[in-house]
């Protein structure tokens, strides 16, 4: 029946739609295809669906849907058995189609695919107004869902401002309070940067007085070994002394009696010296001795003036020699170096001897020549030439050391001339009691 009245003329085989079909209806006319489907046997389907036959509806339609809406558009025969299939399913709608009067409760979109399918006279109207009918229904969902958004979104928008307000008081409020903590740790940072400045002014004070007290300490280990080396000095010096004592008594005379002769032959020559020097008669004075004159030999105030000598005046060495007992200590070095540096030690050592010899001969003074031991890299082979007393110092002991310890082997008043331009060295001789004199005096008077 289908079949005759789509060839009948005056039907809608004739009419064709002229713009796409709607998404709607073609998804119901999918739809449809797919529900007769499977009505129908292999042979019954085209050639390019026979693959979906043992597809289920649904997947069928999924992976099928654009080949069955092609072959209902361009297979007039598929289209028919598609059409008979809906009609059994569906006889009360096929019936409104054909008698041109849809029913009004029915869904636009499935009436316009029943007509798509069915192909009634007016089904292009009928598609048409369901596409419009469609679309505006479309359209006012659209428009309903637009304002639902904007009622949303107007909704959405006073919460946020909502929010925003309560948040910018809130921020407001923690902005306060960092502000305040910010101002309360810069008031701590400035009393922690103060301690830390006085702290800092602490530690230096603590730094210097540790400085100060390190210092004095360091002064004191000094002055503590300086002592310890003096003393170490003084007990060599006894030890030294203790021997020569041993040594004297083994010789069966004393030390200190050698020294008291020595002194007593000072004394007694100081006072021939003295009686020469004040030119007083070995007899009683006699009355005419006290008339004041001038008498042949004696010196007179203008000699005695000429006496006073500079210190660098090389005669001086000759009034120091010239008094009763002298006894001369050179320290050899300080004299040579001073002299005549350029030249070798050996030869520094045996041209001052020479002329320390020489002037022994003139003078008759005891004359004693240190040299320090610490100068020399082997023993020395040396004849002390006549009139001279030559002494190198042990290891450990210095040249300067053996001359202080010469003066304090001298019994006190007994003139010891000492020749050094060492200026400690002529400070201790002084307090032990000698005369130092400077090496540039010795060597102009050898000149």
């Amino acid at each position: 029946m289908v079949e005759t009245q789509g060839g009948e003329p005056g039907d809608g085989a004739a009419e064709v739609l002229d713009r796409p079909l709607p998404d709607g209806v073609r998804r119901k006319v999918v739809q449809i295809v797919s529900d007769g489907f499977g009505g129908l046997t292999v042979g019954e389907l085209p050639a390019q669906l026979r693959q979906y036959a043992r597809f289920a509806p649904n997947r069928r339609a999924k992976f099928a849907g654009n080949a069955m809406a092609a072959a209902v558009e361009t297979d007039p025969l598929f289209r028919q058995r598609i059409g008979e299939k809906l009609r059994e399913a569906q006889p009360e709608l096929a019936g409104a189609l054909d008698a041109a009067s849809p029913p009004p409760a029915a869904d636009p979109l499935d009436v316009a695919a029943a007509a798509y399918v069915l192909r009634p006279h007016g089904w292009v109207k009928l598609v048409t107004a369901a596409g419009e009918e469609a679309q505006r229904a479309d359209a006012e969902r659209a428009d309903e869902e637009s304002r639902a958004e904007l009622e949303r979104l107007h909704e959405e928008l006073a919460r946020a401002r909502e929010h925003t307000r309560t948040e910018t008081e809130r921020l407001r409020a923690e902005l306060d309070a960092v502000k305040k903590e910010g101002e309360s740790l810069h008031r701590k940072l400035r009393s922690a940067l103060s301690d830390v400045k006085r702290g800092e002014a602490a530690l230096r004070k603590i730094r210097a007085e540790i400085d100060a007290v390190r210092a004095e300490g360091h002064a004191q280990v000094s002055a503590a070994e300086s002592e310890t080396r003096r003393l170490k000095t003084r007990l060599g010096e006894a030890e030294a002394a203790l021997e020569a004592t041993r040594k004297a008594a083994r010789e069966g005379r004393s030390v200190e009696d050698m020294r008291v002769r020595l002194l007593l032959d000072t004394l007694l020559d100081a006072t021939q010296g003295l009686r020469r020097e004040l030119a007083l008669p070995p007899v009683s004075v006699r009355p005419a001795e006290t008339v004041d004159a001038v008498e042949p030999g004696r010196m007179t105030p203008k000699d005695i003036a000429a006496r006073a000598l500079s210190e660098n005046d090389p005669a001086i060495l000759d009034q120091l020699l010239a008094l009763p007992q002298a006894h001369l200590v050179v320290d050899g070095y300080n004299v040579t170096k001073t002299g005549y540096p350029q030249m070798p030690l050996e030869k520094q050592r045996l041209r001052l001897l020479g002329q320390l010899s020489q002037l022994a001969a003139q003078t008759g003074a005891e004359m004693t020549c240190v040299f320090d031991g610490a100068e020399l890299v082997a023993p020395v082979l040396l004849a002390p030439p006549r009139g001279v007393r030559v002494l190198f110092s042990k290891p450990g002991v210095t040249a300067d050391e053996l001359i202080r310890q010469l003066v304090r082997a001298e019994p006190p008043g007994r003139p010891v001339i000492v020749v050094s331009t060492d200026r400690e060295v002529a400070d201790g001789v002084a307090r032990a009691g000698a005369r130092p004199v400077a090496s540039a005096v010795l060597l102009k008077r050898l000149s």
